[in-house]
Parts: C-alpha cells; sequence; structure tokens
C-alpha cells in the first residue's frame, strides 16, 4: 500500500473567560437599612455578617427570620435570593429575587436573578434580566459583561464586541471585558484586534494566566511561534497545572519543529489531566515524526479510550498503523473515521476492501 501524508489535526484550546467565572462577586452585597422594626433588623444585619463570612446556612436562617417578622422587608428577599445562589439552590433563590423586585424594581434584583437563571440554562430569560438591568441603571457594567458573555457563546461575536465594549465604557479598567472583547475578535479572524485587547487586559491584571494563553494562541495564529511559546510559558508559570497551556504550548513547540520538547509538553498536560484525548492525539503526531509509529499507535488507542468518538484519532491511529504494516487495522480505523464524519479518511481508504 502507498504511505500516505499523514494529517493529524493539532487541537489548540482557545480559552474564553466565561459566564459565571469572572466575577465571583457578582451577587451584590446586602446593605444595612435603618427601616423596620428592630428585631428584623437586627436578624437581617446577622444575616449579611453571616454572609459576608460565608456562613450561608447562618445567613439563610437569620434572613428567614427577618421576613417571617417583616413580610415586605425587600432587601431581606433580595440577600436571602443571593444566599441560596451561593449555596447553588437556584430556582428557590430566583423566587427571591421575584419577591423583591414585586416590592421594588431595582437593578440588582434583575442582575441576580440574571444570574441564577443562567445557571439553570435559561440563557433567554438571563439575557432578558440582563437587558432590564441596563434599562433600569445604564452604566451597569456587569450586566453588559455578563449579556455579551452569552452573546458569545451562542456565536453573535459582534454583539458580545459592542456588550464587552459597553462594559469597559463605564468600568475603563475591566480586565476580564478586554480578555473576552479579545476572544470574540479572534473569532471574527481579528487576530491584531485580539491581541491588542489581551495586552489591555494584561495592563489591567497581569496575574491572568488565561489572558496569556489566549494570547499565544493569536501569536500562534499569526505565525509568531517563539512569542506564543514565550506567553504559553508565562501562563504556565502563574497556573503550574494549566494542562491547556501546555497542550497549546507542546503545539506551537511542533509548528517550530520542536517534535521532542513538543512531547514533553503533551506528556505534561496528560500528568495534570489523565483523561485528556486531545493531548494523546497531539503526541501521537510528535511521535509520528519522530519515527516512533508504535507509540503513536498506543497514544491514538488512548485518545480513543477516552474519547470513542474521536474521529480524528480514528484516522490517526490508522496513519500510523499503516506505517507498521497492520493494512488490515488501518482500513479498519478510517472507515470508522469516516463513519464519524471525517470526510478527509476516504483518501485513505483506496486500497482497502
Amino acid at each position: 500500500m502507498k504511505i500516505k501524508k499523514i494529517i493529524f489535526p493539532l487541537i489548540c484550546i482557545f480559552f474564553f473567560q466565561g459566564i459565571g467565572s469572572a466575577q465571583t462577586d457578582s451577587i451584590v452585597k446586602a446593605k444595612i437599612l435603618d427601616d423596620g422594626s428592630q428585631d428584623a433588623e437586627k436578624f437581617y444585619n446577622n444575616g449579611i455578617t453571616d454572609f459576608s463570612s460565608k456562613n450561608f446556612q447562618s445567613a439563610l436562617t437569620n434572613f428567614n427570620q427577618a421576613i417571617t417578622l417583616k413580610p415586605d422587608f425587600e432587601k431581606a428577599y433580595y440577600n436571602r435570593g443571593a444566599t441560596k445562589f451561593e449555596l447553588k439552590d437556584y430556582k428557590a433563590a430566583i423566587a427571591d429575587f421575584d419577591q423583591s423586585l414585586t416590592l421594588a424594581q431595582n437593578s440588582d434584583s434583575y442582575f441576580s436573578r440574571g444570574q441564577a437563571k443562567y445557571a439553570l440554562g435559561d440563557k433567554e430569560g438571563a439575557v432578558a434580566d440582563y437587558s432590564k438591568t441596563v434599562e433600569i441603571k445604564t452604566d451597569y457594567a456587569q450586566a453588559y459583561y455578563y449579556r455579551g458573555g452569552i452573546k458569545f457563546e451562542n456565536a453573535d461575536y459582534k454583539g458580545a464586541i459592542q456588550d464587552f465594549t459597553s462594559a469597559l465604557t463605564y468600568k475603563p479598567d475591566y480586565a476580564y471585558a478586554y480578555n473576552d472583547r479579545g476572544s470574540a475578535k479572534r473569532q471574527l479572524e481579528d487576530i491584531d484586534g485580539a491581541i491588542a485587547d489581551y495586552n489591555k487586559a494584561l495592563i489591567m491584571n497581569s496575574e491572568m494566566a488565561f489572558t496569556y494563553n489566549n494570547i499565544a494562541s493569536a501569536k500562534r495564529k499569526k505565525g509568531d511561534l517563539k512569542g506564543a511559546i514565550k506567553d504559553y510559558t508565562e501562563a504556565i508559570n502563574q497556573k503550574k497545572d494549566y494542562y491547556i497551556a501546555y497542550n497549546n504550548r507542546g503545539s506551537a513547540k511542533y509548528d517550530d519543529g520542536d517534535y521532542v520538547g513538543a512531547i514533553a509538553d503533551f506528556t505534561m498536560a496528560t500528568q495534570f489531566k489523565a483523561d485528556y484525548a486531545y493531548a494523546y492525539n497531539n503526541r501521537a503526531l510528535a511521535k509520528f515524526r519522530i519515527k516512533d509509529y508504535k507509540g503513536s499507535v498506543e497514544d491514538c488507542n488512548k485518545a480513543i479510550q477516552f474519547n470513542s468518538s474521536y474521529g480524528y484519532a480514528y484516522l490517526n491511529r490508522g496513519i500510523a498503523k499503516e506505517m507498521v504494516r497492520d493494512n488490515q487495522g488501518a482500513c479498519s480505523d478510517w472507515k470508522k473515521a469516516i463513519e464519524l464524519g471525517i470526510e478527509s479518511a476516504k483518501n485513505y481508504t483506496g486500497d482497502c476492501k
């Protein structure tokens, strides 16, 4: 059989700092009120103290008592909702935010309800609440940011850029918004714009490992492999177990012809994430380049073990099997790759029975 050109796909993970992870303090903290009954205020204030100390169960008990004593205590409903959000009881949180909104139309309740809806997978409802938030309070940067995040997830990259830009208008030092706007620009192939935004994000906060990973991926896209490797290395320095950055640095080293270095990085990625199918597939490619065909087959086996629908791993294993003269096994793998939607595998089955 004729030896075909290997076409292993390199998987380069592009990290988007998405909903729920960028702003750990997105639920607005409670504020002390000076109205209502004295006992209700006492329980309410105790609840605030507990919430601030992350003693959420005790906070819940205190807010319950405050509401029992003062049923129209709007801020108690709001902060009980915030507490339930922290306890991941999102439906109950939404019910409390609803009650808060019946007592007073305020931006924080709409925003927090949007967060809870997003946590339940209701993106449409979350967008509606974020939109209502900025309708009431036009400079609510977080609401623009999170709405932009959902637009990003829905592949509305232009809309996402608009929202991230609005967030930056009202919060010019919003590092996460710069990062995510850069990611949206990256999706639209505006690589220079993406790099510019990542650089701005790092000016605002130089300790964001994911941004170094992102700017490195953008530089790799432009062919600046040395710059990419440098930034991936900084990402790893900041986050020692950053398996995505190890995988991506390995990909950049592979592109740069450093197959041994690539293998070392892919190996590190699998040490930190043992079921990382992409890294096994990528290491298989690098081993193929140094003519370790048996090792290449073994790594494809691993990739398939952890992702049985990984069509490219079947394609690549077939190519490696052909090199060790397992022609029947190669044909079987290429046919499986075709079943999994890898059209390019058809180029390899001409001599298969």
